[in-house]
C-alpha cells in the first residue's frame, strides 16, 4: 500500500495512527489499512523485493487506486494540484503543487509549419 509518509520514527516503535491522530480505513484487495486522511491510496501486491545495501526497492503490481472524489477534475482524471502536497528533504518542508511541464517535453517533436499549411488546404 503507498501512501503519505508519516515521521522518522518507525511504524514498529510507534503507533502513527495514534501519535498523528489518523484514522484507519479497510482496503479493498490488501491486507492492511488504509489512512482515511490520505488523498490517494494505492492498493499493491508486492512482486519481488530488490536489495541495494542502503536500501530496498519493491516491484509490485497495482490492485487498486482510491481517489477522494474532491480531488477529481471533470474530465474524470486525478488532479495531484487539488491535494496542496509538501515534500520533505535534507531537514526541510517544502510545498508542491505547480505544473512545470510534462512527461517527454524534452524530447517532443516540433510542429512542423508546412505538413500544418498543407492540412489546412
Amino acid at each position: 500500500m503507498l501512501q503519505i509518509g508519516v515521521g522518522v520514527k518507525s511504524g514498529k516503535d510507534v503507533d502513527k495512527f495514534k501519535s498523528m491522530k489518523l484514522t484507519k480505513q479497510k482496503a479493498n484487495f490488501v491486507d492492511c489499512p488504509m489512512i482515511e486522511q490520505s488523498p490517494v491510496s494505492v492498493e499493491c501486491k508486492v512482486k519481488e523485493v530488490r536489495e541495494f545495501g542502503t536500501h530496498h526497492t519493491f516491484i509490485a503490481e497495482v490492485l487498486a487506486i482510491n481517489a477522494d472524489e474532491k480531488y477529481i477534475d471533470k474530465n474524470g482524471a486525478f488532479d495531484i494540484s487539488k491535494c496542496n502536497l509538501i515534500s520533505y528533504c535534507n531537514g526541510h518542508y517544502y510545498s508542491m503543487g505547480d505544473k512545470i511541464g510534462r512527461f517527454g517535453f524534452s524530447v517532443q517533436k516540433k510542429k512542423n509549419k508546412k505538413k500544418k499549411f498543407e492540412k489546412e488546404r
